[in-house]
Formats: structure tokens, sequence, C-alpha cells
């Protein structure tokens, strides 16, 4: 394992801003497929989780999207149900069986995704593409905040400015862990969080997300003084009195504004720790990681963006 040059986290979220609010993202019209099937695989089921919050859809994966399609089926056969929407940064992978399962179940295929060359592109009803930087593997900030962005609408210049003037506590690099508590309307940005606890720091740090109805619920049974545990809004109660950090801001608060200042913290304990996803990223692409995927080839270490 060698460490390589790679940006860290919150270094790409203030490049996908910067590039996204010069950019006229589409305006994503969720309403118009109905009660549609959302299916994505890992982070891309949380992304859809977070743009199909506001009106009804049944959420699947890529372990049960076979299984979800098969117990709602008289739903599909009645038309109550007409469309699948699939979301894939790269339109490879798992969104290609899903597309192809989908329309066998005799569901009309929508694809979101930021590669409007890829396998799934190729077959889907519909494809919407969005504007994506080139970024490390896994990270993929500007695909799925361009698309939860799209549909949201938010300010990003606004969320750019807000970042930049964040003031961060002086003790911050010093946590040996950190949690996030956040509102419970955000409930699926929590996963993403996790995920990528798991992507930059695997077994070597405690990296933790809840929302306040959750965190009620005995997550903070050991409170530790080397835990900073950082809220979007009032925290009276979880984590350590001297470890807790409030942030405060109601103006800006909504899904893309959560996404981006929740990765850009995550960056900055990245690059204030041992870098691990640099010492072992390339190994991931090119040994072990693409392995678990039949018949994938190798990932490239930087995936490029469509800039």
């Amino acid at each position: 394992m060698q460490n390589i040059e790679l940006d860290t986290l919150n270094i790409s979220v203030l490049k996908a801003l910067d590039f996204l609010r010069q950019t006229k993202l589409v305006k994503l019209k969720i309403k118009k497929y109905g009660f549609p099937i959302v299916i994505g695989s890992g982070n891309a089921y949380n992304a859809g989780q977070v743009i199909f919050a506001t009106q009804k859809a049944i959420f699947a994966n890529e372990s049960n999207a076979l299984e979800i399609l098969k117990r709602y089926h008289e739903l599909i056969k009645n038309r109550n149900i007409s469309h699948a929407v699939i979301i894939s940064a790269s339109g490879e992978k798992d969104s290609v069986w899903e597309i192809k399962a989908a329309e066998k179940a005799g569901l009309k295929t929508v694809l979101l995704s930021c590669s409007p060359k890829s396998s799934a592109a190729k077959i889907a009803d519909e494809t919407i593409i969005f504007p994506k930087l080139s970024e490390p593997y896994t990270y993929n900030v500007s695909t799925y905040l361009s698309m939860i962005a799209a549909a949201s609408q938010e300010n990003l210049t606004l969320i750019e400015q807000y970042i930049l003037k964040l003031k961060i506590p002086k003790k911050f690099q010093s946590y040996e862990s950190y949690s996030f508590i956040l509102p419970d309307k955000y409930a699926a940005i929590g996963p993403m969080i996790e995920i990528k606890k798991s992507e930059l720091f695997g077994p070597n740090l405690s990296l933790r997300a809840f929302t306040y109805g959750d965190a009620r619920h005995a997550k903070f049974v050991v409170r530790e003084k080397s835990e900073l545990v950082i809220s979007l809004g009032e925290n009276k109660y979880f984590g350590e009195p001297t470890s807790r950090w409030e942030i405060k801001e109601k103006k800006l608060l909504g899904p893309a504004f959560v996404m981006a200042l929740s990765y850009f913290l995550i960056g900055l304990i990245q690059a204030s720790k041992t870098d691990y996803f640099a010492k072992n990223i390339r190994d991931f692409c090119t040994d072990y990681g693409y392995k678990a995927y039949p018949g994938a080839k190798p990932f490239s270490v930087i995936v490029p963006g469509n800039e």
C-alpha cells in the first residue's frame, strides 16, 4: 500500500459547489413519475430517498430489487405503478440489470446518471444526465449533489459561501471520534455519512450519524470527551456537554446543504488524520475491489467527469 495524491473530501466538496453553481442544472420534476419504484445501489439508494422525500415512492436496492418488483406485481399490472427510476452515477454495474428487470416487470424506466454513453443509458426508456467533475473513486460528490440540487433547487452559491466562512472549533482536529446529529427530515443523509465513514476510515475511526429522533434511543449511553458531536440545530442532550458543536443555520437548511456541509466536515476529519483512503484506494480499484462484481474490469482511481 502506498499513498497517492488525492483531494480530500472537503476539497472535492468545494470544487463541486464551485462547478455546479456555475452550471445550469435541469429542474428535476419527479412528480411526473407518479408512484415510482426508485432503485439505487450504495449511496445512490440514499440519494434516491433524499430526492423523492417529498412524494410517495417505493425504494429498492441491488439486494432486494427483484423481490420488490415481484412483491408489487399487481400494482404494476394495474398501472398503479408505471415507472422505475434507476439512479446510477456511472450507469454501469448493477444499474444495467436493474433496468432490464424493471422493464421485464412492465415498467417504464428512467435513468438518473452522469454518464450519457453508459450501458444503462443505452437501454433505459428515458435518461436524464447530470454534470459531474473528475473525482476519486467512491467520492461521488458532484454526481449526487447535482441530482439532489436539481430536485431541491437550492442556491449553491449561498451554500458555498456559508461553508467558506464556517468557523471550525479550535480543537476540531484533536478529537478521536465524531458524530453527526441531523434533523429528522434529512434522515436519508445519515446513511450517506456512514458510507463515507466506511470508505475513508474503515475500522480505524468512529464516525456516526443519527437523526434527533434516533439519537434518543440509547445512542449516547457512553459519552466521551474525545467524541465531537456535531448537530445541525440545538443539542441539549447528546454527547459530553464540552464536546458539542451546534450549527444553527436555518435559512439554508435543505438536503443539498446538509449533504455538502456534512461531507465538507468529513473531509476536514480526513485531512487531519492518517489518510487511510489514499493508502488503500489504488489496491481496491486494481486488485481486490472490482472482483466482487461479476465480469467487472479494474476501476479507475480517478473517475473522469463530464465537465
